[in-house]
């Protein structure tokens, strides 16, 4: 259980996808907030700071490249993780230029993602402390 409660969005156009990851996430106590698509990811972060966000990259209208860009317009610093079925380099590359904290290859072991998100999430001082 995380020391604080973070706030993490997940953003995948596959409803199937969407629930698996929030109930994982929810599983481990944090607060977890999902859209289908790239506007309505937007709408979202709009409205409420999010400390990590899982984006997909293959999406309809709006893909995660594009919805990345939209993303560090309204919060430069937002954190995201990109997700992704395809593996290409390219893209991860693209990605990382763009902003993007890391990326995750789909099917994913929760385990693996549990990791990745603890290792993306801003650290408060009492867990530096710890960590040191």
């Amino acid at each position: 259980m995380p020391a604080k409660l973070y706030n993490l969005l997940v953003v995948d156009d596959q409803a199937g996808v969407r629930r698996l990851i929030c109930e994982a996430l929810l599983d481990e106590g944090y607060l977890v907030d999902q859209a289908a698509s790239g506007k309505e990811a937007l709408e979202k972060i709009k409205r409420k700071e999010f400390d990590l966000i899982l984006l997909d990259i293959k999406m309809p209208n709006m893909n995660g490249l594009e919805t990345l860009d939209e993303i560090k317009k309204i919060d430069k610093s937002a954190t995201v993780v990109m997700m992704t079925a395809y593996g290409e380099l390219e893209i991860m590359e693209a990605a990382g230029r763009k902003g993007a904290g890391g990326h995750i290859c789909k099917p994913f072991d929760l385990d693996d993602l549990r990791r990745l998100v603890r290792d993306h999430l801003p650290q408060d001082d009492l867990d530096k402390a710890l960590l040191k």
